[in-house]
């Protein structure tokens, strides 16, 4: 597999002929079947030439590689000065070693187990979230970002529940809400109540002192919807180059934002099987693991086929929407479409009126659909909203009506 990555036979020769030079053959396999480029690929592989030179200096066999080792062949890469090694990135030498590593491994060549920073979670924090999955259901994405707040509540406060009392717990919600805006102030009081009500549903702690975390201060529906005008919204779409892979991806998610108003979770989510050709249909697990199926447009339909078909990459992975390049697996999360969105907003020169660029296009569906006349209740059902008071929220938006029922302002004679 060598020769995939380098066309004289000389070096090839090098590298089949030194001490590992069967397991340099097989990295370079386990490379090319994740579709590493060539560039990027002999960089890896020179990074694993460059360990087994330095183990051979010290007359240590790659296979018996120690968790020491490894350590100080970090810290001699911060001084390298090897003749054919010294001159490359410190930090792609270390990427093309963690991953030649991880071959090994993978191999059975390395038995040696990875030590890891192991960071203990509370004992409190554990109980919390086994029994917030039992009683409540509550997903793991909830209970991490509940202990972003939690993990800090304890730093604070100590690790003894029955040494809690009302005005520490106010003084730490009132300095944490301080420093961040509404969503992540909301997020704080709402898992330092349900911590403080596993705790006294427990009996660790005094009855009643969830009811010391005060309100958030904040109206409902007081805010407006931040959206794109329609024209912005083509802008956005025409600027993915449908030509090349990653442009026929960029263009297919796009779509799904603009068109059908999904959220980026929901293409994070996206799996090919969720897609029915045959009745035109796609199958979407919403908010709350809430499964949908929806109409699957002409327009939309083609975006993907043109993507599975000539732009996404070959992979093991069932995911619909995977990485531009290797290795070609599934997006990391669904920041992963909010960065696609805000580069096609950049390459159309259009401003994103808000934070969070894919739910300003599920906005801009829901104005779109009210300009043309939809009732609230149509939009309800394409954003798929529990409650259609969700949904009033776009009524302010709507400003030709607003207009025929506004009272006018009333007049102030001068004194």
């Amino acid at each position: 597999m060598l020769a995939e990555y380098f066309e004289s036979p000389s070096r090839i020769q090098e590298i089949r002929g030194c001490a590992a030079g069967h397991l340099l053959e097989g990295f370079a396999q386990a490379l090319y079947e994740v579709g590493y480029a060539q560039l990027t690929a002999r960089r890896h592989l020179r990074s694993a030439e460059h360990l087994v030179h330095w183990t051979g200096r010290r007359g240590v066999p790659v296979t018996g590689l120690e968790e020491r080792f490894i350590e100080e062949f970090s810290h001699h890469l911060n001084r390298c000065r090897c003749i054919r090694y010294g001159r490359s990135h410190r930090l792609e030498l270390k990427n093309g070693v963690r991953l030649f590593i991880e071959y090994l491994r993978r191999v059975g060549v390395l038995t040696t187990p990875i030590k890891e920073e192991s960071i203990l979670e509370p004992a409190l924090l554990v109980s919390f979230g086994r029994w917030m999955r039992q009683q409540r259901g509550t997903c793991d994405a909830t209970l991490y970002n509940y202990g972003l707040d939690l993990r800090d509540l304890l730093k604070n406060v100590g690790e003894d529940p029955a040494a809690f009392h009302a005005q520490m717990l106010r003084n730490f919600v009132l300095d944490r809400t301080q420093q961040c805006g509404w969503a992540a102030a909301k997020r704080c009081i709402t898992a330092v109540r349900a911590f403080l009500r596993f705790l006294i549903a427990g009996g660790r702690c005094a009855a009643g002192l969830d009811a010391a975390i005060p309100a958030l201060a904040h109206w409902r529906l007081s805010t407006l919807p931040r959206y794109l005008q329609s024209e912005d919204v083509e802008r956005v779409i025409a600027s993915c180059d449908a030509t090349t892979p990653i442009g026929k991806r960029d263009r297919a998610i796009l779509l799904l934002l603009a068109r059908m108003g999904l959220r980026a979770g929901d293409i994070f989510r996206l799996r090919l099987g969720d897609i029915d050709w045959k009745e035109a249909g796609i199958r979407v697990a919403g908010k709350g693991r809430r499964q949908a199926s929806l109409p699957l447009t002409q327009e939309i339909g083609d975006a993907i086929v043109a993507y599975i078909k000539d732009g996404r990459p070959q992979t093991d992975s069932d995911a619909l929407f995977i990485r531009s390049r290797a290795p070609f697996w599934a997006l990391a999360s669904h920041c992963a479409i909010s960065m696609v969105v805000i580069q096609a907003m950049r390459r159309a020169g259009v401003t994103c009126p808000s934070r969070g660029a894919a739910h300003v296009l599920r906005h801009s569906v829901a104005s779109s659909m009210l300009r043309q006349g939809a009732s609230l209740q149509e939009i309800a059902g394409v954003l798929r909203h529990r409650s259609i008071a969700t949904t009033e929220i776009y009524a302010k938006i709507d400003v030709v009506a607003l207009r025929q029922i506004a009272q006018p302002w009333p007049e102030v004679k001068p004194c």
